[in-house]
């Protein structure tokens, strides 16, 4: 059994002074208690605050960031992005995305993020031939999960076509596809390597509406079923204006409208992006239960859109975070950037707050924790007995925070700028950054620019 002591945490119902936190063996929170002596406990330095679920995450994309910023003939846009993307993957395999995964994972911790998930639909080789283990590339994920000490839900990817109503697909998505007796073994072989690992979970994320028919999304629904009844389901949904456009052309009905109407969305389901909504989609998604997963600065990146956040959170949607695209690893950054975006497009102010939680800094530190770990679909996110040991310290000490306690404390860790006030970072019971750094920086970071060396 480890014990914690800290002056000062956030927990469930609230701030509490003076908080013992007990770890049992296996790395989840044994008891919480407020208003306790620190006697035989490890004291901390700074506020603790759960851990930040990531809950959208394509690795080997951080290794490309920079790449897709130099214009060329035509129009610039998500599509012409996509294009490079799918250049760039082809020079990727196993050890080159364990490599840059692990790089990632530690950027990851010490931004604050304790947990990801993992999007992964990079499954085959150049050609589109599966490796020897059909699981090869998932496996380099998990490798990498474990080496840096993050928790993990990995989501791999069904992806069947190239366009709604089953087009076929493109040259540079060969190594995406799958059928469906070919994902089901896939899916087998991951079950039994997160089998026993706490920190590792698994899911299913069917890529999108473009690429699962609407038949073999019925098939995936059961299939994450087979995993177990509350298997997350996650999928990209009304990113861009075009993908609306050519949805309305398909089936006559509008991307979240379509999912709503074919696929039983509820509490397990993540819809990626879903920027483009009416109000009809906004309020039947936030009545669903299921959580908006929002990408902020990859949304600015690929200039998707705005997500309509004011009416989602009025009808009580839910919603938690992702880097994406990894342009940016910080969770304050998305959370800086989902509400200065609303900002500039309503020109007024504390979008995310209300009456109720009048803090936005806190209101959105905070649903983005919750909706984050339903996402996710583990027992993080809390600091609460039975839930996994994921924590975050503050340096509470640093200039921009002086005089700074509760929600205030939140409010400027969000909206203060850049500096990174996160001091350490503990994941199922283990220290894996300290004072700023991860344990493992150096020797994950070499065995990075060694891998980037050799693709340049």
């Amino acid at each position: 059994m480890i014990a914690l002591w800290a002056e000062t945490a956030l927990l469930p119902d609230g701030w509490a002074a003076r908080v013992r936190l007990e770890i049992d063996a296996a790395g989840n929170l044994a008891a919480v208690r407020a208003g306790a002596p620190p006697a035989d406990a490890e004291r901390l330095a700074g506020a603790v605050l759960p851990g930040m679920p990531n809950l959208h995450s394509h690795a080997f994309q951080r290794a490309m960031a920079g790449l897709a910023e130099r214009l060329a003939p035509g129009e610039a846009s998500f599509w012409t992005w996509r294009e490079v993307m799918y250049r760039f993957l082809e020079r990727l395999g196993p050890e080159e995305v364990r490599a840059i995964a692990a790089q990632l994972y530690v950027e990851m911790l010490e931004a604050g993020y304790t947990a990801v998930g993992e999007f992964h639909y990079l499954h085959h080789q150049p050609d589109g031939r599966p490796y020897a283990d059909p699981a090869e590339m998932s496996l380099a994920v998990l490798a990498a999960a474990r080496a840096a000490g993050i928790g993990l839900t990995h989501l791999p990817v069904l992806y069947l076509a190239g366009g709604f109503g089953g087009a076929p697909p493109e040259a540079g998505q060969r190594r995406f596809l799958h059928d469906l007796d070919g994902f089901a073994r896939l899916l087998e072989r991951l079950r039994s390597a997160v089998a026993g690992e706490p920190d590792l979970a698994l899911g299913l994320a069917p890529h999108s509406l473009r690429a699962v028919p609407d038949a073999a999304l019925g098939e995936a629904v059961a299939m994450a079923e087979r995993i177990a009844a509350d298997a997350p389901l996650h999928i990209h949904v009304a990113e861009q204006v075009r993908e609306v456009r050519d949805c309305l052309a398909w089936c006559g009905r509008r991307p979240v409208a379509h999912l709503l109407e074919v696929a039983p969305v509820g509490p397990r389901w993540c819809l990626i992006h879903a920027t483009h909504m009416d109000d009809d989609e906004t309020t039947e998604l936030a009545r669903s239960g299921a959580v908006a997963g929002l990408c902020p600065t990859t949304e600015a990146n690929l200039g998707d859109g705005l997500f309509n956040l004011a009416a989602f959170l009025d009808a009580g949607g839910r919603f938690g975070i992702g880097s994406d695209s990894h342009v940016s690893v910080s969770p304050l950054e998305e959370l800086r950037w989902l509400e200065y975006g609303q900002r500039l497009n309503s020109l007024r102010r504390l979008v995310a707050a209300s009456e109720a939680a009048p803090d936005c800094g806190a209101r959105l530190w905070q649903a983005a924790q919750a909706g984050g770990a339903q996402a996710l679909g583990r027992k993080i996110g809390r600091l609460a007995p039975g839930c996994r040991a994921d924590l975050i310290t503050i340096d509470s000490d640093h200039p921009l925070l002086c005089g700074r306690t509760g929600d205030l404390l939140l409010d400027t860790l969000v909206f203060s700028g850049n500096a990174n006030l996160i001091r350490n970072v503990m994941v199922g019971g283990r220290w894996r950054v300290e004072d700023g750094r991860h344990l493992e920086r150096e020797r994950i970071a070499a065995a990075y620019c060694r891998t980037i060396a050799g693709l340049a």
